[in-house]
């Protein structure tokens, strides 16, 4: 029996869905996912093994225009996803505008990669609509299948998966096939606490703020975590913080929750925050935190 094996890099605008289509396609919550965009700050990669197969899929930030240093770094991870790829998931919305314009759209288009268009949230239009939709990415792509799917609702992604399968090239598996994602438990505390942060908080707050992980010791019975939160002006930490540290609290609270869930065991939470001016723009720090 053959086995395929391949690089599936999932890219698309932010905001349309990717983290949750590569959760529900993983069966785990590699990614965190809110409302907010730019949510993805890293490339992610959540591994799926079968018998015959092997997927590799990489969630990307959404594409942007950078505006400090710590998006170009993101943008960074796009373009490399551009370049290793064996197959790209190019994932759109029923409602998104100007859905074709961009460089990125004529990069993938000149790339000769091969590619499938997901349109998501399919469950917030009516059947017209979408078939509009779904039509003009047929004429922008007609080399490209395309699948109407809900992340969310988990519709259609067999049929997606189906098509993925069939377009990887035969090979050997690039990671132990009891290997989940490329990425370490430290990786996944300070996301977890990141997307509390970008739930609990509003305006600029979310977007100024980079975890890091101080110590994380693995006990028999519990897991140990010191954590920093960064901000970029004092006046963000006091937000941070709120009221006799009733936000703060709030956010360890619910970071605990998923972490105890994610890893299994009982986890202990320290929280701080910590200003470092102006990190965003400071490549430096910006490597110090885990962003090659």
């Amino acid at each position: 029996m053959s086995h395929r094996s391949g690089f599936v890099n999932i890219l698309g605008n932010p905001n349309v869905g990717k983290s949750t289509i590569m959760n529900a396609l993983v069966g785990e919550k590699l990614s965190i996912i809110t409302a907010k965009a730019q949510t993805t700050r890293h490339r992610i990669m959540g591994i799926v093994n079968g018998d015959d197969f092997q997927i590799v899929y990489s969630d990307t930030p959404g594409i942007l225009r950078p505006q400090y240093k710590l998006q170009e770094t993101m943008m960074g991870f796009v373009n490399m996803a551009l370049s290793d790829a064996d197959l790209i998931l190019y994932v759109t919305d029923v409602n998104e505008r100007n859905a074709f314009e961009g460089e990125y759209i004529d990069r993938i288009t000149e790339s000769g990669i091969p590619v499938i268009i997901a349109v998501n949230k399919v469950d917030l239009t009516t059947q017209p609509d979408l078939e509009k939709v779904v039509d003009s990415w047929h004429i922008a792509f007609p080399d490209s299948p395309v699948f109407p799917v809900s992340g969310l609702k988990k519709f259609n992604l067999d049929s997606l998966l189906n098509a993925i399968l069939s377009k990887l090239p035969e090979g050997e598996p690039f990671f132990p096939k009891d290997q989940l994602t490329d990425k370490h438990e430290r990786f996944f505390a300070s996301e977890i606490i990141r997307e509390k942060i970008l739930i609990n908080y509003k305006k600029e707050i979310p977007y100024s703020v980079e975890i890091e992980i101080e110590s994380f010791t693995d006990e028999q019975k519990i897991i140990r975590i010191r954590a920093l939160i960064h901000v970029t002006r004092d006046s963000q930490k006091g937000i941070i913080i709120g009221h006799k540290g009733s936000m703060l609290k709030r956010v360890g609270t619910e970071a605990r929750h998923d972490m105890e869930s994610f890893f299994g065991k009982k986890v202990f939470l320290e929280l701080y925050v910590k200003v470092t001016k102006d990190w965003r723009d400071k490549p430096l720090v910006i490597k110090r935190f885990g962003y090659r």
